[in-house]
């Protein structure tokens, strides 16, 4: 996509939600739009399994709770 499409989208979908949004804002988000692109794009070309994933489920602690029905470790 071009910065021009891209930019076009950004004041667009702006509009379509009530977003107000002077040229050079839009221009800032097309931007920021433009890396987050970029980036995903090279996220996706990486060869990547779910065994490559590093981060832990996270799993919260179970409260117990005392004769007053007040949440304690």
């Amino acid at each position: 996509m071009s910065h021009e499409s891209i930019l076009n989208y950004v004041i667009n979908t702006a509009e379509l939600l009530g977003i107000p949004m002077d040229g050079a804002r839009a221009e800032r988000v097309a931007g920021h739009l433009q890396r987050t692109r970029a980036m995903a794009a090279q996220l996706d070309g990486a060869d990547l399994t779910t065994a490559d994933e590093l981060a832990e489920i996270y799993c919260p602690l179970a409260f117990k709770t005392n004769e007053y029905g007040r949440g304690q470790l």
